[in-house]
C-alpha cells in the first residue's frame, strides 16, 4: 500500500526522503543522549544515518521497500513545518495474528506538548481503518517516563512484563507491553479523535 502524508490536528506525519536529512541530522545530533539509551545500539562498522547522508537515504529506500511489501510504515512526525519525531508500525505480520509493533521518539525540546499520543492516535486510525489490522503493540522500558506517559495519556490497555524482551543499547532490557485492538479502537476512536485530532493549542 502506497502511503504518502496523515494528518492529525496540529500534526502531519509522512514518510522521511532524502531532502530531510540536515533536518534529521540536526534533531538526532541534538537529542544523541536522550535518545540513544533507548534505541538498540548501532552495530560498530554500521554507518550512523544521523551524520551520513548516504546511510541516511539507504535508511529511506529501506522504509520504502517495507512500505512497498506491506511490511512496515515509517514516518515523520511534522509540527508547524519542523520535523520533531519519528513514529513506525513495524513487523506488520497477516494471516492469523494480523498484528504490528509501533514505536516513536520526539526531540525533547518538544517533548510534553502531546505531539507523540496525537501522532499515535493517528497510527492507529491508518492501521485500523486503511490497514485492517487487529492489533497494534507497543513495548516500553519500565524506566522509560516520557514513553509511558504516552500509553497513560491515551489509556492503552498494558499486558504485561516482557523479561528481557529487547536489546537496548547493548542490554536485553525488560518491557512492559500495552496494546489496542480494533474492537477497543471501535469503542474508543471517538473520544480518541476528539480528545487529540481536533484542532488544539499548546
Amino acid at each position: 500500500m502506497e502511503v504518502s502524508t496523515l494528518f492529525g490536528g496540529r500534526i502531519m506525519l509522512r514518510p522521511l526522503v532524502v531532502s530531510d536529512f540536515p533536518a534529521w541530522r540536526e534533531v538526532r545530533t541534538r537529542n544523541a543522549e536522550w535518545l540513544t539509551r533507548w534505541e538498540p545500539q548501532r552495530l560498530a562498522n554500521q554507518p550512523d544515518p544521523s551524520v551520513d547522508r548516504d546511510a541516511f537515504a539507504v535508511r529511506c529506500s529501506a522504509r520504502q521497500r517495507e512500505r512497498q511489501l506491506g511490511t512496515g510504515y515509517g514516518f515523520g512526525i511534522f509540527a508547524d513545518g519542523e520535523l520533531c519525531g519519528e513514529i513506525n508500525l513495524s513487523a506488520v505480520q497477516r494471516g492469523p495474528f494480523q498484528s504490528a509493533y509501533v514505536g516513536y521518539w520526539v526531540d525533547e525540546a518538544r517533548a510534553g506538548r502531546g505531539y507523540v499520543p496525537e501522532a499515535v492516535v493517528v497510527l492507529a486510525r491508518f492501521a485500523f481503518d486503511d490497514l485492517h489490522l487487529h492489533r497494534i503493540q507497543i513495548a516500553i522500558i519500565p524506566r522509560n517516563g516520557p514513553s509511558r506517559r504516552v500509553v497513560e495519556k491515551l489509556g492503552i490497555r498494558e499486558e504485561g512484563l516482557a523479561v528481557r524482551y529487547l536489546e537496548i543499547n547493548g542490554v536485553w532490557e525488560d518491557h512492559l507491553r500495552f496494546a489496542l485492538t480494533t474492537e477497543e479502537w471501535a469503542d474508543r476512536r471517538g473520544q480518541l479523535e476528539l480528545d487529540w485530532l481536533a484542532t488544539r493549542t499548546e
